[in-house]
């Protein structure tokens, strides 16, 4: 494992891995690279681009996901999350969801290699910052390992030497999304013979990691590891990354610690117009496994979607969890 160069990602997550869940994810580690979720091509160039796009300084490095399957509109977007700041460029090729398949995108490109590398294509040529591609290992019944390496080698000829590899195939009609993520077996094999195959290219593991453990061993092979809901579900997995996956000295953040910086955050944000149950939805997860962590979902849960709740509620449920005491010296 070669802490100088592997990454750490965060997966995007539609509804989930908006910019308060980065925010929050962020004071967890500082080393974890970051994704927006999905954006769709129409939606930069035609959306709002301030609830789309908008992002705090302290995600970086964060990368930006589009979904799209034209090679110009994804330029014109690529260019657009460069202006504002993105780090990377994703070009989804792994979401298997209908709403997805209805706009010609995600999974189903994967039997699309030409066009894949022409949207790799032109987004590199409208960019500075790295274009990377997310994909699946095949789709339906194109999954033979030939078909993938014929993908993998297509869309690295047009220049993308990042991927990041879900070890599962998708089944674009008869599973659902969440099926998708659960019935199809990982093979992680098959993604480790792509990186034997071609050493020179980036290979982040995606699909079935759940654990800061189970990362760390994959590091062994691949070049960087993608977790998605165990680290949304789990969150304090995440304090754990830079100590022990980059070796950073800085202890791991203590719990109390990391709301107690998220108060002023959610304040702010209430002060702006917002509600705070906007960031509080994606913290319920994080004293998973401690004791009085069900109350404190439960009163998150119950009072977090009212009316002028703000920090005060943090306040009260970091109490419940650790005491007066706890809250005080986090403050």
């Amino acid at each position: 494992m070669n802490a100088r160069t592997h990454r750490f990602c965060v997966a995007p997550l539609m509804d989930w891995t908006d910019r308060h869940c980065r925010f929050f994810h962020r004071l967890l580690s500082t080393r974890a690279r970051l994704y927006t979720e999905m954006v769709t091509v129409p939606a930069i160039l035609h959306g709002k681009r301030d609830q789309l796009l908008a992002f705090n300084p302290s995600e970086h490095p964060v990368a930006l996901q589009l979904g799209g399957s034209d090679p110009a509109g994804l330029a014109a977007a690529a260019r657009i999350g460069e202006d504002w700041g993105y780090d990377e460029v994703n070009l989804n090729v792994g979401c298997p969801s209908d709403r997805v398949q209805v706009g010609s995108f995600g999974a189903c490109l994967m039997a699309e290699p030409e066009l894949v590398a022409d949207c790799v294509a032109a987004m590199r040529a409208a960019v500075r910052v790295p274009v990377t591609v997310k994909c699946r290992i095949g789709i339906d019944d194109q999954d033979s390992e030939a078909d993938f390496d014929r993908f993998i080698d297509t869309v690295a000829g047009a220049g993308c030497d990042t991927f990041i590899v879900h070890a599962r195939k998708a089944w674009l009609k008869g599973l659902s999304p969440k099926e998708n993520r659960e019935v199809p077996p990982l093979d992680y094999p098959r993604v480790a013979r792509l990186k034997a195959r071609r050493p020179e290219l980036t290979i982040v593991l995606n699909g079935g990691i759940a654990s800061i453990d189970a990362a760390e061993r994959h590091l062994d092979t691949f070049d960087g590891v993608m977790l998605g809901r165990a680290a949304y579900q789990t969150p304090y997995i995440l304090a754990e990354v830079d100590r022990r996956l980059f070796g950073d000295d800085r202890p791991a953040p203590e719990r109390a610690e990391v709301l107690g910086q998220l108060i002023p955050y959610i304040d702010r944000h209430v002060a702006a117009g917002g509600r705070a149950n906007n960031v509080l939805r994606h913290i319920l997860g994080l004293y998973h496994g401690q004791p009085r962590a069900r109350a404190f979902r439960r009163l998150l849960s119950e009072q977090g979607p009212r009316s002028g709740v703000g920090g005060d509620l943090v306040r009260a449920a970091l109490d419940l969890v650790e005491g007066p005491p706890a809250r005080e010296a986090a403050e």
